[in-house]
């Protein structure tokens, strides 16, 4: 034989096994780790809920490294912080991709994950577990990402249920004008009048020049219950104002009002106040996978557990799960396939389902402020 054709023999398939390592690489997967990338709020006012998820997906994930990975595979998280800006999600997600992660992980806020999806929507690059609640994000326009929280038209029915059975059927909304506000309204006004709710006032939170007061304009309305729609401290100060001006019914807050920040920022004058929460409690012992969590954070010395770090550490369990029933070598379709398959998974206390759905979970609870100031059941 020719000693070109020779050495043929063995360049060749030498350079297939290159080739094909540096697909897997370009992929996020190594012979050693799965790469995911994250675009959250570690700093600036989301940082609040974000940045707890953050840490309660990387105590999993430290877990899981610690065992030996996922079928011998680390799990590394690439975070960048994007300071809750759209612009910030944009750029970090065009920078993960460019390095070739995985999939995309954990980011936070619906306006972030619509900025974000263009960049990955001809691809098969997932987005897994966002916290973002925008019920639009559950369509047909944004097949990439899969979810293991409900909308708000979900959190929504279970508020108008509530007031229902509380003989309250004059709703009123006060809300805050940013994306994540504006998408948490659409959802509860949609939702609560095809429930049968009589919402009698919609208001902007914030003042207008040389307007009437939306306290005194939401209670010149009658309601006999109201959902406040806004962070913790919008939320707090709606609140407070509510009260100083005589309203004793039913208030209201989505998961995004920030459950256990808000009852910290009232105190006893929450007293009464209902909050929607999409996880279990972080607090209770009897649910295996909130003892794993306080006993890794308390490890960790990473402060007490809230819901938002519970979410983290379910969304990390969560994608760990799937990846685990990936039985050949890990690629992006697989895992797609992996996730239409799980089928009502019991993580520790939390259920995942994704069959014929790319939304894992329906788990909506809701707590109480009491008058101490603490979150009860």
């Amino acid at each position: 034989m020719n000693p070109a054709c020779r050495m043929c023999r063995f360049v060749l398939p030498l350079l297939l096994l290159l080739a094909g390592m540096s697909a897997l690489a370009q992929q996020g997967i190594t012979r050693t780790n799965v790469v995911l990338g994250q675009s959250v709020a570690l700093t600036g006012a989301a940082s609040a809920l974000a940045a707890p998820f953050h840490q309660g997906a990387k105590l999993y994930f430290d877990r899981v490294n610690a065992a030996g990975g996922v079928n011998g595979r680390r799990i590394e998280l690439v975070t960048l912080d994007d300071r809750g800006d759209v612009q910030n999600t944009v750029a970090n997600t065009r920078a993960l991709l460019n390095k070739g992660v995985f999939a995309l992980f954990g980011y936070y806020g619906s306006p972030q994950v619509m900025a974000a999806y263009p960049l990955i929507k001809e691809s098969d690059v997932l987005l897994f577990a966002p916290m973002a609640a925008a019920d639009e994000l559950r369509g047909a326009l944004y097949e990439n990402v899969y979810s293991i929280r409900p909308g708000y038209s979900e959190e929504a029915a279970a508020i108008a249920r509530h007031a229902e059975a509380l003989g309250a059927r004059r709703l009123a909304i006060v809300h805050a004008t940013d994306h994540e506000s504006l998408a948490a309204l659409d959802g509860a006004t949609r939702t609560m009048t095809a429930m049968g709710s009589n919402l009698v006032s919609s208001v902007e939170l914030k003042k207008k020049a040389g307007g009437q007061s939306p306290i005194d304009k939401v209670l010149a309305a009658r309601p006999e219950s109201i959902l406040v729609i806004g962070t913790a401290t919008e939320a707090a100060q709606a609140v407070r104002l509510l009260r100083a001006n005589g309203f004793r019914g039913t208030v209201y807050g989505f998961s995004n009002t920030g459950e256990s920040l808000l009852a910290d920022e009232l105190g006893s004058a929450g007293g009464g106040v209902v909050i929607v929460r999409v996880v279990p409690k972080s607090d209770a012992l009897k649910i295996p996978v909130v003892r794993d969590l306080i006993a890794d954070a308390s490890a960790a010395k990473a402060g007490k557990p809230n819901v938002y770090m519970l979410e983290g550490y379910l969304a990390a369990r969560s994608f760990c799960e799937a990846l685990q029933q990936i039985t050949k070598e890990p690629t992006r379709v697989r895992l797609k396939k992996v996730l239409m398959a799980l089928e009502d998974r019991d993580l520790g206390g939390f259920r995942l389902n994704f069959t014929g759905d790319r939304g894992g979970s329906r788990l909506v609870e809701l707590g109480m402020i009491d008058s101490s100031g603490r979150m009860r059941d």
